[in-house]
């Protein structure tokens, strides 16, 4: 068996792939008329959330031995929870009555998939699902105000052409990319 189909097997990639999909593509046409930017910032904080749990493998000591380099391999399998997630959110984005932007989803994509290579990096693959999910639902409840604070602080509620949320999210990106990429899930 090729090295694909085991990772794609030991990384449960088929499974996230499903529900990534379910999140993306369920809520907005459920939701109606309630669609708005609370629900998108949890159905992509869950879509990347529920994708970031297979960033480790079952034994990391077998992943270690490997005789390939890891780090191109981490950073494609990050990249790709982000493409799929945020792709899957633009597609539903047809589906839904008040769509949110293009360049919004991007950005949030982005800031949460940081978040959850972070996660996986300082807590284990298992957990990767923590920070992204857990910011996410933070934000939700953050009182709005009109303050560059609050758009570090809840920039997944923040509207797309904040300067100080895209800051946040491509800090949090880079941090957490890298992070994932160079060290890998946490044993």
């Amino acid at each position: 068996m090729r090295w694909t189909a085991l990772y794609v097997r030991s990384r449960h990639l088929a499974v996230s792939l499903a529900a990534v999909v379910l999140c993306a593509l369920a809520l907005p046409p459920l939701l109606g008329n309630n669609w708005s930017t609370f629900f998108a910032t949890i159905t992509l904080g869950g879509a990347v959330a529920v994708a970031g749990v297979g960033l480790s493998g079952q034994d990391i000591d077998l992943d270690r031995t490997a005789s390939f380099r890891w780090p191109p391999r981490r950073l494609a399998h990050l990249l790709l929870i982000g493409a799929v997630a945020g792709g899957v959110m633009l597609a539903a984005q047809g589906l839904a009555e008040l769509p949110m932007q293009a360049g919004w989803i991007f950005r949030n994509a982005a800031g949460l998939l940081g978040l959850t290579g972070l996660a996986a990096t300082l807590f284990g693959g298992q957990f990767g699902w923590t920070m992204p999910l857990g910011w996410a639902m933070t934000a939700v409840f953050i009182p709005r105000a009109a303050s560059q604070v609050y758009d570090v602080v809840a920039w997944p509620m923040a509207t797309a052409d904040s300067a100080p949320a895209w800051w946040t999210a491509g800090l949090l990106f880079v941090a957490g990319t890298a992070a994932y990429t160079l060290a890998g899930a946490r044993r």
